[in-house]
């Protein structure tokens, strides 16, 4: 069995929910190798991400886990048995890891939530937008590098572009709608496209305006994916040391309640379109 060199989110994330699906039924490393028959070295590698694991396995270790969620155990089935060659694969060792687990996750979610305070989501965003983000975040890269990024990002929008698109919904605050990323033309065609896509059935976008009473804001932008199933969703968050893939249990629910929250606070999908196309008014 050829071990991986570097594991997918997606294959990492099956690896981590077998791993927790052990440590809850109490059971070892070396009594889950037992009870399937192999060495405690291929529990290891399958539990670390670096060795696949086939669909009679998983489920021989699911139900020697005593798991009864038949929900999560075909989603873990179906992430095993995944030979999906996306497109982002084109961008190995020319991108950062990051990038390409992003779009993987985007592929296969059942739903895409995204909250931002400073700038237009990145499936929103119009090719004169990123372009002008990315040259300015990444002053120092060559223009090719730029244009990689670019490219990547507006591959990304499929997923809310297709015939078969991903529900979608954004919480954008005032400000980041405001902040001209690019000049003014740029600005107004980003608001356009902003509302072209807010019309779609599959996407909602409210806006939290600057005059919101006792607003204290959501600590920073936040990308939430949705799984098969609850339990297999995740929270991507960026910081000042890289990104963060979110999926602990407890972190998901505090996450699905922030956005209901931030919802809640928000202009309905009426009142919001209204309010850009004021903003878009005043440029």
């Amino acid at each position: 069995m050829a071990l991986r060199r570097e594991p997918t989110a997606r294959q990492m994330r099956l690896a981590t929910e077998l791993r927790r699906l052990r440590d809850a039924a109490g059971i070892t490393g070396r009594e889950a190798a037992a009870a399937l028959g192999v060495s405690s070295a291929q529990i290891s590698q399958i539990e670390t991400g670096l060795a696949g694991v086939s669909e009679k396995r998983l489920r021989h270790l699911a139900a020697n886990y005593a798991c009864s969620d038949t929900a999560l155990i075909d989603a873990l089935v179906a992430m095993a048995t995944d030979r999906t060659r996306g497109w982002w694969e084109e961008y190995q060792e020319r991108l950062p890891t990051p990038y390409l687990d992003l779009a993987e996750l985007e592929h296969h979610a059942s739903h895409r939530w995204d909250v931002d305070f400073l700038h237009v989501p990145g499936l929103l965003q119009t090719e004169a937008y990123a372009r002008a983000l990315f040259s300015y975040v990444n002053a120092e890269f060559p223009q090719s590098e730029v244009d990689l990024r670019v490219e990547h990002r507006m591959k990304r929008k499929a997923i809310i572009e297709h015939s078969d698109p991903t529900p979608y919904e954004a919480v954008i605050h005032e400000a980041a709608l405001r902040i001209r990323v690019g000049d003014r033309s740029a600005t107004r065609a980003q608001l356009a496209r902003i509302l072209a896509l807010s019309e779609a059935d599959h996407v909602s976008v409210r806006v939290i305006p600057f005059d919101l009473d006792e607003f204290a804001g959501a600590g920073g932008a936040m990308v939430y994916v949705g799984g098969p199933v609850p339990r297999l969703d995740t929270v991507v968050r960026d910081g000042p040391h890289g990104t963060a893939l979110i999926d602990a249990t407890a972190q998901l629910s505090r996450f699905r309640t922030l956005f209901r929250r931030l919802e809640g606070v928000s202009l309905d999908p009426k009142g919001s379109r209204d309010f850009i196309h004021t903003l878009a008014k005043e440029l």
